[in-house]
């Protein structure tokens, strides 16, 4: 089903509220990082300052193999905050994922909240559209969306229970797949595909073999459960507690997409909340590392917030790497972990 942008646009601040103010993390479901210590050097060879976490991801170079999430946009509060995390973006080096650019499709006005260019001119900007919208006949729009952005890549989220959950949503996902294709053969750029925090796991995987993906983002179960979200949003409460639970752990997930597609670039999100938690995942396989909902109050706040949020994060994850006798992200990547429970 479809939703007239003037709702699209109530729900993206809808979401911006509950998520700043309700509880809308999983509950019994953790990523599972807590299971994993990484292997303490203490006769390490590395200088602190020395670690080298720059990287490339999606033909850019990076300072740090770091992401912002997807978050949000259509509505003139999402603009602030794209803005202060774009100009973060810039000053730190890392990259930049917008939230849905679907209100944009058909509403030009809608534009101004994702046009961040002039704020962050060198940043690795991927756009967003969601798969249930991709088609042969989207692509026209999603082309001219994304060169009017600026975006080097998209990213297409695959959220079913999501979806599900939304009042409205969309959700038909037959022929999903054959739509991700027309995507993926139609446009100029990367494409990569996420989920938005339920997990892709070994199937869903498997099921894109043989589609020429640029990445893929895992966002696993285990921080915010947008499940749950839209149960906030739709009723004011969460009518369904098992299924706002549901979802593949961000360590599984890893696990699963890195074994069914070997080769192909990970993103590690789903619950990244601190650079050992990064780390962690970096050391499991992941080329990269996202998280979003940790900066929105901040980018509510200024740029200078999400600079102090994020460099505070890039600081651990390079401490992991000294501590673990690791001069840079190549040499540390798939490092043995040990398993404590």
């Amino acid at each position: 089903m479809t939703m007239d942008r003037g709702g699209i646009r109530i729900r993206k601040l809808r979401h911006i509220d509950v998520c700043l103010n309700e509880q809308v993390e999983y509950t019994s479901v953790t990523t599972g990082f807590e299971r994993y210590r990484l292997p303490y050097n203490a006769l390490t060879q590395t200088s602190l300052g020395g670690v080298d976490l720059s990287t490339r991801f999606l033909g850019a170079a990076l300072q740090s193999p770091v992401l912002i999430g997807a978050m949000t946009g259509g509505a003139e509060l999402s603009g602030k905050i794209n803005r202060n995390l774009a100009e973060a973006a810039q000053k730190l080096g890392v990259g930049m994922m917008f939230g849905s650019q679907r209100i944009m499709l058909d509403n030009g006005l809608a534009a101004a909240s994702f046009e961040v260019r002039d704020w962050a001119p060198d940043v690795l900007l991927i756009g967003n559209i969601g798969l249930a919208q991709c088609s042969a006949s989207l692509l026209p729009k999603l082309s001219a969306a994304l060169e009017r952005v600026g975006a080097d890549a998209v990213a297409v989220h695959t959220n079913p229970l999501q979806e599900a959950m939304q009042d409205n949503g969309d959700t038909d996902f037959s022929g999903s797949l054959a739509g991700l294709r027309h995507i993926v053969d139609g446009l100029d750029c990367p494409v990569m595909v996420k989920e938005v925090g339920h997990g892709i796991g070994a199937a869903a995987a498997t099921a894109m073999r043989d589609i020429p993906i640029a990445a893929v983002d895992v966002a696993g179960a285990g921080g915010t459960s947008w499940a749950r979200v839209e149960q906030l949003v739709r009723y004011g409460e969460v009518r369904y507690p098992e299924l706002a639970e549901w979802g593949i752990p961000t360590t599984q997930a890893i696990r699963e997409v890195g074994q069914a597609l070997p080769g192909v670039p990970l993103v590690a999100s789903g619950g990244i909340r601190s650079g050992m938690d990064a780390a962690k995942a970096l050391a499991m396989g992941a080329d990269m590392v996202a998280l979003a909902r940790p900066l929105l109050a901040p980018a509510l706040e200024s740029a200078g917030a999400v600079i102090d949020f994020l460099h505070g994060l890039i600081e651990e994850i390079r401490i992991c790497l000294h501590g673990c006798g690791a001069s840079d992200v190549t040499e540390f990547r798939g490092l043995a972990l040990t398993e404590v429970g």
